[in-house]
């Protein structure tokens, strides 16, 4: 498999290189391409979420940047002292991260949300040159269960030793810390599935893991 970081003009997975092309010719100036990680090119931590969203990083070319996603993820990396501003808006708004780094296990816009396994599978071998490249990185957060399927792929890990769950935490073979939450998706906050009180709880536990001296 390819070591490749990033590809900008990836077409491993025709359905979801079409489908994002169709979303540039409905909205014209979008991004709609594989979407690159962001933040500190030094990490200590490092979130993995799903995908980008159609009118978010699709839109604007940053993950969680534009839509309802972003909003308490921004936020809350501000108040941790992680992010330079609560809320992200677009690449050009000056917004920079500090020890830590967002990337999507799926970096092209899926149609419904939804990646089809085998195109998670196609995507993965970006994530794994991602986990290589940053070897700082202590802690991956999992936003969902896709993303903590694809950390545990990416990291030659079994899934079936390894169980999601909100707040979960996992020790890897490699050393490295596995952290899980639900999704900050809408409709994770608005049902209060995921309240900002466990988010911040989430991430305030992946920086401190992320920061502490080695055993």
């Amino acid at each position: 498999m390819s070591s490749t970081l990033f590809d900008p003009a990836c077409r491993r997975c025709p359905r979801l290189a079409d489908f994002r092309e169709e979303s540039g010719r409905r909205y014209p100036g979008y991004h709609a391409a594989p979407v690159p990680a962001f933040g500190d090119d030094e990490p200590e931590w490092l979130i993995v979420g799903l995908a980008p969203g159609m009118h978010g990083a699709n839109r604007t070319g940053r993950p969680f940047t534009g839509d309802h996603a972003g909003i308490m993820l921004y936020e809350t990396l501000h108040e941790l002292g992680a992010s330079s501003r609560a809320q992200s808006e677009s690449i050009h708004d000056g917004l920079a991260l500090q020890g830590v780094r967002i990337t999507n296990a799926v970096k092209c816009l899926p149609p419904e949300n939804k990646p089809m396994p085998a195109e998670a599978r196609s995507c993965n071998a970006f994530l794994r040159a991602e986990l290589a490249a940053h070897r700082r990185v202590r802690v991956l957060v999992a936003l969902g269960r896709i993303a903590h399927d694809a950390i545990l792929d990416a990291a030659g890990e079994s899934r079936n030793a390894y169980r999601f769950g909100h707040a979960a935490e996992h020790r890897l073979a490699d050393g490295r810390w596995l952290v899980d939450s639900y999704h900050c998706s809408r409709y994770n906050t608005q049902t209060k599935r995921l309240t900002k009180e466990m988010f911040r709880s989430v991430l305030a536990r992946a920086r401190y893991l992320a920061v502490q001296p080695s055993e």
